[in-house]
């Protein structure tokens, strides 16, 4: 069965860059830009992972992870925090609410980033 991937970025020019990375595996992938869309499609669709911005229209990054940790439907959602805002509370609760990493996008490439999304859903 073909896992589920959902990319929440408001960045347009990442968000294309990433879709035609990844649309090239074997993945389900939807796409948001804001947290609000975020949670609904997350409640609709329960995709295998998340990969998560932190600074997002309509709340943050934080913030719907926690409410996606609060949610008995999703709770144990894979998230893959990939953010450019590099603030240690911020990093560190992000791990706390249990994502799986906190990436710093500056650092990877989108080949990298796609290698890393396929070995956490093997």
């Amino acid at each position: 069965m073909q896992k589920k991937l959902l990319i929440i970025e408001d960045e347009k020019v990442l968000m294309e860059m990433y879709l035609a990375k990844l649309n090239r595996q074997d993945l389900n992938i939807f796409s948001e830009s804001s947290a609000e869309q975020g949670f609904a499609i997350t409640k609709k669709e329960k995709p295998d992972l998340i990969l998560l911005d932190i600074l997002l229209p309509m709340g943050n990054g934080i913030d719907l992870l926690e409410k996606i940790r609060k949610d008995e439907d999703i709770k144990d959602t894979k998230v893959l925090v990939f953010s450019n805002y590099d603030e240690p509370d911020t990093r560190a609760r992000a791990m706390e609410l249990g994502a799986v990493d906190y990436l710093i996008k500056t650092n990877y490439t989108p080949n990298q980033i796609a290698s890393i999304i396929q070995n956490i859903l093997k």
